[in-house]
């Protein structure tokens, strides 16, 4: 896990350079209005430095970010001072992929909702991996609650099956995660806790997961999430909620490479999609 990055953030014309505390998480922003497994390792070790709001809270601001190793939306109350204790509950749905392999090829892919981890050290999330292991697809369901190593399910997971999962706070440093396969109606469902997490963000990923280093992107097509919300408070709403800011995330390499992409938001603001660009 490195400890530090330098993160390259342009508000209101200007260009900062600053050095920010992050786990294997590269990040850079300009706000705009939103319109309209043989290898041990981790679905999370992410954070999300201050900033990248353009110093401004204006609720229903979409922010658009890069990162290392994660595509996806994510939402606090301010992207550059977000409140600790905010967010209650986030669940979204998504298509499984169906993951294309090379012969030979080992790489991973993974879909998740979750709560903390754009900001802070931990995260508590649950959802599905499309991988690829010396050239054969599988996949699987999973549950982390991070910095401790992902739980992996007995759920069988198909491609081309709905997915749906949540994570909601309880009380007393304890969440219920939950994921059920709509498409034949298995499910599975944890309550965890964690004295660490800050519950300041929520977030819709599509992730290249981490082994010591981001490993390979399994090539999965485009995976779609749809009814995306979150619960910050006592506001339950789409990921453009006026009530919040939100952050558009793609995924490059170091070298700015597009790995994965993101899509604008639907005009409810629930829906988005992610397609595989490069491993």
């Amino acid at each position: 896990m490195r400890t530090s990055e330098s993160t390259t953030k342009k508000a209101t014309g200007v260009l900062i350079l600053t050095t920010f505390l992050l786990p294997l998480l590269l990040l850079t922003g300009v706000s705009t209005a939103q319109a309209a497994t043989s290898i041990s390792f981790t679905h999370a070790g992410h954070g999300k430095p201050g900033g990248g709001g353009g110093g401004s809270c204006t609720g229903g601001t979409t922010t658009q970010v890069t990162s290392t190793n994660w595509a996806g939306y994510a939402v606090q109350t301010c992207l550059n001072a977000p409140a600790s204790g905010a967010v209650n509950a986030v669940q979204g749905s998504w298509v499984q992929p169906s993951v294309s392999c090379a012969a030979g090829e080992t790489s991973y892919s993974a879909f998740w909702v979750g709560i903390d981890g754009y900001s802070s050290s931990t995260v508590e999330q649950i959802g599905t991996d499309s991988d690829c292991s010396s050239g054969v697809a599988t996949y699987y369901a999973w549950y982390e609650m991070y910095p401790k190593l992902p739980v992996n399910l007995a759920l069988s997971i198909t491609p081309g099956n709905t997915i749906q999962a949540s994570v909601h706070f309880i009380g007393s440093g304890k969440f219920v995660l939950t994921i059920q396969d709509l498409s034949n109606g298995k499910s599975f469902s944890t309550t965890q806790a964690s004295k660490k997490a800050v519950r300041s963000s929520a977030e819709w990923v599509t992730e290249a997961p981490s082994g010591g280093s981001v490993l390979p992107l399994a090539d999965f097509g485009t995976v779609t999430f749809s009814g995306c919300t979150a619960t910050l408070g006592s506001v339950t709403g789409p990921i453009n909620d006026a009530a919040w800011q939100n952050a558009q995330m793609t995924m490059t390499t170091s070298s700015n490479v597009v790995k994965a992409s993101t899509s604008s938001l639907s005009s409810g603001g629930e829906s988005f999609s992610n397609t595989w660009e490069h491993s």
